[in-house]
């Protein structure tokens, strides 16, 4: 996640960090060129057929309507991971504060609590495919499992078990905390394992495909030269739309605009370290200005 300053009003037009333009460049580019030769056959050769403006902009309405449509169903994605890992940060200090009022300070506890840092770290390894080898040591056996976030919590919950010191409000209180950490990992695995419907998003590209390759027939007149300047800014707003809403629909990716799992996932260290008396480590920071 991009995490700087805004830019000033002439930066902005030449930050490329987080832009999809890098992206849609070929797009843009093919659409001014072909703009560019519809006017020199217009001007030069034959006189081409016009589209009426009032019909092209209909279209543009409609596809306006679709790729906003599509890009609040992706944002409302990316959100919903952001708030998933919220209440997970929330439930891992809750396990702690619980685990202070009902267990005594001892080896059961911490490890009881370090399992829940690695817990993390795997959920963190299944939704970005990260190596965290180095961040669960001595829970290795953990990653044997099919899914081992999920035999980190089954792992704990048979630690709390074998916990005689916690009585019965204690275990359920703990228990039902565990509950809430698997209710946020099977909502993230939901985000992650189910994209936004393929046929919904062919029926948005192929629209503004035919968009661009019809608007520099609305332009001939009204536009004149001016033509292909006008059809590169349209293709910038639609296919940069379309940029924006494949980036927030994978919202645990590891590109600039995904979450900072990694960031996360040392707040969850810092939290447990603090609750155990350790030193904890340093909060991460972002490197040229993205925060992984």
């Amino acid at each position: 996640m991009i995490i700087r300053d805004q830019p000033t009003p002439l930066a902005l037009f030449f930050t490329m960090q987080g832009s999809v333009v890098p992206r849609i460049l070929p797009q843009i580019i093919a659409v001014t060129m072909l703009s560019a030769a519809i006017i020199l056959v217009d001007r030069l050769l034959v006189d081409l057929p016009g589209i009426s403006l009032s019909a092209i902009g209909v279209f543009g309405v409609a596809l306006s309507l679709f790729l906003g449509f599509r890009n609040n169903a992706a944002y409302s994605r990316w959100w919903e991971a952001r708030k998933l890992w919220g209440a997970l940060i929330g439930d891992v200090r809750t396990l702690a504060r619980h685990t202070v009022i009902f267990l005594p300070d001892g080896p059961d506890r911490a490890q009881f609590l370090k399992t829940a840092v690695a817990f993390a770290h795997l959920h963190r390894s299944f939704l970005r495919g990260d190596d965290v080898a180095n961040d669960i040591a001595g829970f290795d056996a953990l990653t044997r499992a099919r899914n081992p976030a999920d035999a980190a919590l089954r792992d704990m919950g048979r630690q709390l078990a074998r916990m005689t010191e916690a009585d019965g409000f204690g275990r359920l209180a703990i228990a039902r905390v565990l509950g809430d950490l698997g209710m946020s990992q099977a909502g993230c695995e939901r985000i992650a394992t189910t994209p936004l419907p393929f046929v919904y998003s062919l029926l948005v590209r192929r629209t503004t495909y035919l968009y661009c390759l019809f608007l520099p027939f609305a332009l001939l007149d009204a536009g004149g030269l001016l033509t292909p300047l006008i059809a590169a800014i349209v293709a910038y707003v639609f296919f940069g739309l379309q940029a924006v809403t494949n980036e927030l629909e994978h919202p645990f990716s590891d590109g600039s605009n995904g979450l900072p799992l990694s960031a996360m996932c040392r707040v969850i260290e810092i939290s447990v370290a603090e609750a155990l008396n350790e030193t904890p480590p340093e909060p991460l920071q972002a490197q040229d200005a993205v925060l992984m």
